[in-house]
């Protein structure tokens, strides 16, 4: 049973309850509106957890775990849709500067994430599920997105304790890389038996992202490293998309996501920009518009605009694909992929949020989720917060 604390954060609970609609639908708006709803209406009322859905499903049994899911009693959030409030919380604060997220990011977030902390495991990660319900699998990627947003942290507010944190953490994703079909990071350290686009496309990022932050070659190398191995093994050729995975036999696993490719047209364009080798702009263009390609298609709105929607590839791995853009919008400032991202956020604002303030996975707005997703409401606070920033 899971210890309950009597001391909460309650002021930025209450700072954040209550849902009313705005009147002014700036993406910045639309991103602080969706965020009081997940404090309001996640908050499991312990340890500065969340829960995994709303309503609370207790039957649910999470189907992206490398194992079998055991938790048997009523859980809190897995680590992975807890991440993902952090990235929507960095992307606030960077867009608005302002206290409230950044006491929100120190006295709610961290000290939650640290709930799924395992220092026991050498070298010391964060474990899918809290450590209070024992140990459970560790996933390379789950820890690289911490990393990154820790590394953020870092760059926004300049305390050094986020970026021990992120280099702490970065230690462990390394962990995972061995010489095995020439190298790469396993997706799992419980169950390695395949080497993924999503555990090495951002830890290419994230070296990336540490040399910026700390100018040590080391970081530069391993990036450059990563970005290449994922490159060799698991781009399609014919469309510069990639595929999903690599066993250790050689087989490679070709279902295509948005945010694999996101990660690498955001480790590209930050190539070119650390490089000014234009090899990699051009590269970061193509992926660009195959992305675009390959997971929108033509749809008209209830208002009569035909936009290029995006396909049902989930709320977060299309942040994560923003990323991208982002980074290559600083490079080439061609905002028509942006544009897309805009429409498509426009239209889910108008028709797919429920009364209660949150989104169902399918942009059409056909299908509505009985339970709302905790990482799909939490996608969406950090691509309209990064949107706010961009053009």
């Amino acid at each position: 049973m899971i210890r309950n604390r009597t001391i909460y954060f309650l002021a930025g609970i209450l700072l954040l309850s209550g849902f009313q609609k705005s009147s002014d639908n700036s993406d910045l708006n639309r991103a602080k509106s969706t965020l009081k709803q997940i404090f309001s209406l996640y908050d499991s009322g312990h340890d500065n957890l969340l829960n995994e859905s709303y309503p609370v499903n207790t039957k649910d049994k999470v189907s992206y775990l490398a194992g079998k899911d055991s938790v048997t009693s009523q859980r809190v959030a897995f680590l992975w849709p807890t991440s993902g409030v952090f990235s929507g919380l960095n992307a606030l604060l960077k867009a608005t500067g302002d206290k409230q997220y950044r006491d929100l990011l120190e006295k709610k977030c961290i000290p939650g994430l640290y709930n799924y902390y395992d220092s026991i495991r050498i070298p010391a990660g964060y474990q899918s599920y809290i450590m209070l319900a024992g140990p459970s699998d560790r996933y390379y990627d789950d820890n690289v997105w911490l990393a990154l947003d820790f590394c953020e942290s870092y760059m926004l507010t300049g305390k050094t304790d986020y970026l021990k944190k992120a280099v702490k953490t970065w230690q462990f994703v390394m962990s995972g890389w061995d010489d095995k079909i020439g190298g790469g990071i396993y997706w799992c350290e419980n169950n390695k038996g395949s080497k993924n686009t999503c555990s090495n496309a951002p830890s290419a990022v994230l070296a990336l992202k540490l040399f910026e932050a700390t100018k040590d070659s080391s970081y530069f190398k391993w990036g450059l490293n990563i970005y290449n191995w994922t490159k060799l093994n698991l781009q399609d050729t014919t469309d510069h998309l990639y595929f999903d995975s690599k066993d250790l036999s050689g087989n490679v696993s070709k279902a295509k996501y948005t945010y694999n490719s996101g990660q690498m047209l955001q480790a590209t364009a930050i190539l070119f920009k650390l490089t000014g080798d234009k090899i990699y702009l051009t590269e970061a263009q193509i992926i660009a518009k195959s992305v675009m390609d390959h997971f929108t298609e033509v749809f008209t709105t209830e208002e009569g605009v035909k936009i290029r929607l995006f396909k049902n590839t989930g709320n977060w791995f299309n942040a994560i694909l923003l990323r991208g853009y982002g980074e290559l919008y600083e490079s080439d400032r061609d905002n028509q992929y942006i544009s897309i991202f805009r429409a498509n956020m426009d239209h889910l604002w108008k028709h797919v949020r429920n009364k209660d303030g949150l989104f169902s996975k399918d942009w059409k707005g056909i299908k509505e989720d009985e339970y709302k997703w905790l990482l799909d409401q939490a996608g969406l606070v950090e691509i309209w917060a990064s949107l706010s920033l961009i053009g």
